[in-house]
Order: structure tokens, then sequence, then C-alpha cells
């Protein structure tokens, strides 16, 4: 268990200030995350990995010379911000475009996306290799579907030896891809973890059995077994990964290759020293030449026992690049050059503006940001069951990122209305607070459903159901191109595309926004319930998706919740439900 914490939804940033205190010759903060603090040569490509906290040495650990430039750190078990990547790449850029390098998830996959086309946006070049080293987790037919696990360590170590000898952007990503096509992972475990805060671990094993086949963000394996003897252990491990080689390689006799047997948190390295024991001797009797072993903590997930084991397959140019030096605060091979510090100054995020509002939407700002704030209310009563259908089959982390986006955008609507801002501008920002404060996919994609509706409604008229349904229905549309998910996937996309509908008819028919919105979170409701009858076919919870029959789907779930809410809120509101009556003034909406 965690056991030292003061408020639970502050621990990353607070293990993040006091990582940085404690490693000043290697990082400095910014904005989302951290990047070295020596120089950099200009026109170096700057390779910048991340993922959530809870991972250590992953990801920033792994920052310094000879490795990262920089890592965009999200919460607990949540992928970084978009603005938490974008912020971390510009620090970190030098002018040789950003290499962007990952685990393979759907939080991730979208934040750094998105984050990528702002650069490329900006005149930046970037290039993405995502890590997809864990076998468990896709068949060899879906390698592209697979996550990333302990694995990372190898690609990132060979994109950052690239940029360091002087590759090209486009160079370090080839090499890079090669790293991951030529690493491949597996793990176990005999306990779950548990987050700061929690009563219970994200999963459990029965005393004597392991799962087999784990996440690292604490979702359960894919398989269950007795528990083995350190040989026994061994022999799964590595008979698993060499019965998959990688394209090209025909026979493990007479490969080089690097193995990296990864402590998840709880399994000592005494143990684990016992386990590599055997791995040697499989390998050995394979033909195999192990160069450079690994045997220790590389990627964790806070106190989970468990283990798994790389192999990395090498070619000349693989190990050549293996061979460069590195010094970060938690990984160090070779002797490196120490380079000066760098002395200039973190960025300061700017404050957003409010623009100009016509009167009749700074009127309703409060409206609007009384419904942020119902949603924030929401979500704090039901935090606990959100975490308990995530649980089922995923990390279980899907009640505290909701709750963490929530407050941010119930501070930021406040603020943005006491301003001066209109309707649009409200919910805007509320959208970015939403999306940096959370992460994940969640949270990219509440940031994507309260833009889209702020951007729509605009701050120049008063918005009335049709307005505000046409905003929905952008917001629908956005979130489905953006997280790539349609109704059937288990996901929120199964409540929010019968809550647009609903309520684009309503109004339509010419329904007070009230009486339109209280029809389209019944509509949600229903299709959120009904969601207990699908597998997912996306995120984290696919490969296990048995495991979630029978249970709603947690994204599905808070989205109807959070649309009764406010349908709530709608209803008691005198004045105020349907925004282009034009009774409505700003002592009324104040009251409401």
């Amino acid at each position: 268990m965690t056991r030292l914490w003061n408020e639970p939804s502050a621990f990353a940033d607070e293990m993040i200030d006091g990582f940085v205190a404690a490693n000043g010759r290697y990082v400095r903060r910014v904005p989302g995350g951290v990047v070295r603090s020596t120089v950099v040569p200009d026109g170096q490509v700057a390779v910048v990995i991340g993922g959530g906290s809870g991972h250590y040495p992953a990801f920033g650990g792994l920052v310094g010379q000879g490795l990262a430039h920089g890592a965009a750190m999200g919460n607990l078990f949540a992928s970084p911000s978009t603005q938490q990547v974008q912020s971390v790449a510009n620090a970190a850029h030098r002018g040789g475009g950003v290499f962007f390098s990952y685990g393979n998830y759907a939080g991730d996959v979208l934040n750094f996306d998105a984050a990528q086309d702002r650069l490329r946006a900006e005149g930046i070049a970037c290039a993405t290799v995502t890590v997809t080293d864990d076998i468990s987790s896709a068949s060899i037919e879906e390698r592209h579907k697979r996550r990333g696990i302990a694995g990372d360590l190898t690609v990132f170590r060979i994109a950052a030896a690239a940029a360091e000898a002087g590759y090209d952007l486009g160079e370090v990503e080839r090499v890079a891809r090669l790293a991951n096509d030529r690493t491949r992972s597996f793990g176990v475990a005999f306990t779950g973890c548990t987050l700061p805060g929690a009563e219970q671990p994200l999963f459990s094993v029965p005393e004597g059995r392991m799962a087999v086949g784990l996440g690292i963000h604490g979702e359960p394996g894919i398989d269950e077994t007795d528990v083995p003897t350190a040989d026994e252990l061994a022999e799964l491990l590595t008979g698993r990964l060499l019965a998959e080689l990688p394209d090209g390689i025909d026979s493990a006799d007479g490969q080089k290759l690097v193995p990296i047997l990864n402590g998840l948190g709880a399994v000592k390295y005494e143990e684990l020293f016992v386990v590599y024991r055997r791995v040697a001797a499989l390998l050995q009797e394979a033909g195999v030449e192990v160069l450079d072993p690994h045997v220790g903590e590389y990627c964790t997930s806070f106190d989970m026992a468990g283990t798994s084991l790389t192999l990395f397959w090498l070619d000349d140019e693989l190990e050549r690049l293996w061979d460069t030096p590195v010094d970060t605060p938690a990984y160090r091979r070779g002797s490196v050059v120490a380079a000066a510090q760098d002395e200039r100054a973190a960025s300061v995020e700017d404050t957003a503006a409010i623009p100009a509002a016509s009167a009749e939407s700074r009127a309703l700002a409060p409206v609007a940001a009384r419904a942020v704030a119902a949603a924030s209310e929401i979500v704090d009563a039901h935090v606990d069951e959100l975490g308990r259908l995530d649980q089922i089959a995923g990390d279980g982390d899907h009640g505290i990122g909701m709750q963490r986006g929530a407050r941010a955008a119930r501070a930021a609507a406040q603020r943005a209305a006491e301003l001066g801002a209109g309707v649009g501008t409200v919910l805007a920002h509320a959208g970015d607070a939403w999306s940096d404060r959370a992460g994940g996919t969640s949270g990219a994609l509440w940031g994507v459903i309260l833009r889209s509706i702020g951007e729509t409604i605009g701050d120049d008229d008063a918005p009335d159901a049709i307005g505000v349904a046409a905003g929905v229905a952008a917001a629908a549309r956005g979130v489905t191109d953006y997280g790539k998910a349609e109704v059937g996937d288990k996901t929120m996309v199964d409540a929010l595309v019968p809550f647009s509908t609903e309520l684009t008819i309503a109004a339509d028919s010419g329904a007070s926004l009230a009486h339109a919105w209280a029809a389209a979170a019944e509509a949600a409701t229903r299709a959120a319930a009904a969601t207990a009858e699908l597998l997912p076919r996306m995120g984290r919870a696919r490969p296990h998706a048995e495991k979630s029959l029978g249970t709603p789907d947690p994204g599905a779930h808070s989205l109807a919740l959070i649309a009764t809410a406010i349908g709530e809120l709608l209803a008691e509101s005198t004045g105020a439900p349907d925004a282009a009556d034009a009774s409505a003034t700003p002592e009324s909406t104040e009251r409401n």
C-alpha cells in the first residue's frame, strides 16, 4: 500500500517538486514536467517521453545526458494533457525538431498527437513512435494495438542515442521504430497496487495465485495461475518471449540481445537475481549472446508485487547506439562528460485573455459556471463509484481523474465569469482547465466537449435550446473524430451520441432548454446503463473485455450523471433554463 501522502489529488505535483529538488543537476521544472538542466547543442533532435506518474524511474528519472531531453509527467496513471506535452516539448526543442515516444495507451496517443499537431502548426517538425512491446496485450497480427511496458526503455534509449549521434529527425524515428520492432516484453503480478488515499488495491490476486500478462496501470492480468518457483517463473517468461521472435530473425541461436528483468515495485532485487539466474541459463541454452543484462526497477507500478522480462534483439546499428553513455537521475551507463548547466529560466504560461462579449452572454455566464460546478459536485459525490467501475477491467483511476478535471474546470469557469466573460469563453476556459488538470483520455475528451460547446455558442448571443443542441452536436463530432470511438465500442460515446440526438430532436420541436435537456439526459442514462451488455473495443479495458460484461462503461456513466445534474440545475433555475427568455437578468442568473 502507499503510506505517505498529503492530499491524494496533489500527490503527483508534490512528487515532481520533490524529484526536481533532489535532482537539480539533471533536470529543471517546466510546466507539465521536466527537461534537462544541462546545455543541449543547438540543432539536436529533442527526445520527449512521458506518461502518467507512478512508474518511476519512468518517466522523469530517464531525463538527462544520453537519454531523454524532457518528460511530460501526467497525474497518477493518467496521461499528461495536451498542454503539458506541448509545454515540455517547447522547452526541450533546440531547433532540430521533437521526437515523441511513449507507451501505446489511448490517453497518451490522444494528448501527444494533439500536442504534435499544435507544434507542427507552430512550424516545429515532429515525429512519434509509440512503444508496443507487451505481447500479452494483443496478438501478433494486431501488434499495433499492444501497450508499452518496460520495453519503453529500449526505444527511449535508442532514440536518444541517435539524437546524440547527430541523426536528423527522420533517422531518429527510423531507428526508434526498429528498436520497438525488436523489443518484446511479458509480465506477471502477485498483488495489485494501491493509489495514494485508496483503501483497496486496483486489483487483487487470490493467495497463492499469480496474474499473468498484467498491465503497468493496475490493469489485471489476462490469465491466472498458481505461484511458481523462481525457476518456473523464469521459464514461463523466457519461453513466452522466445516463442515470438521479431521479423527477420528465424532463430535465436547466434543472435545478440539485451535482457531486462524489471521489478514492478514490491519484488525486491534479491528475488529478481534468483529469477535472472535461470533466465540467463535459458538464454544461453537457446544460443543467444547476452549483452549488458539489466536487473532492477525500470518501469514500476507503485507498490505492485510483480515482474516483467524484456528481450531487446540487437543488430549492428542498435548495438552501437546502445553503447552510448547515459547519465540521468535513475539510470546510468558508461562515462558521460558533464555538460554545463543551462541557465535559461522555465517558460511561464500566459493567462488566457477574456474577449469582449455581449451583455446577454455576460449575464448568463454565471449560469454556465454553475453548470460546470454542478458537474464537479456530482463527480465528487460519485468519485468512489466511478473508480470501482473502472477498476473492473481498467486501471481504476476514472473517478479521481474526473474529480481533478471537474474541480479545475469549476475554478476556471468561475474565474472567467467573474472577469466578465461570455458563456462561450466560460465553457472554453473550463474545457482547457479540465483537460490540462485531468489528463488521460477522459480529460482530453471532456476538454473537447466543453470547448466545442463554448465555441459553437460563442459570446455574442444568449444561447437557446437550438444553439446549445448545436454545440453538443459539435462536441459529439469532436469526440468521435478525436477519440476515434464509435457507438458500440463501450465508451462515453455510447451516452454522448444519444444525448446529442435527443437534445437536437427536442430543441427542434420547440422545447425549452430545460425540457430538451431533461429528455436528453434520460436518453443518456438509458444508453449508459445499456453499455453493461457491451464488450469494450478500445482503451485499456479491451484486453479484459469479458470482465466488463454486466458493468456499465465508467465514461458513459459519468457523462450521464453530469447530464442529469445539469438538467436538475436548469429545471430549478428561474428564468435561466431557456436562455433566449428576455426576462433573464444578471440578478436572476446570479441567484441561480
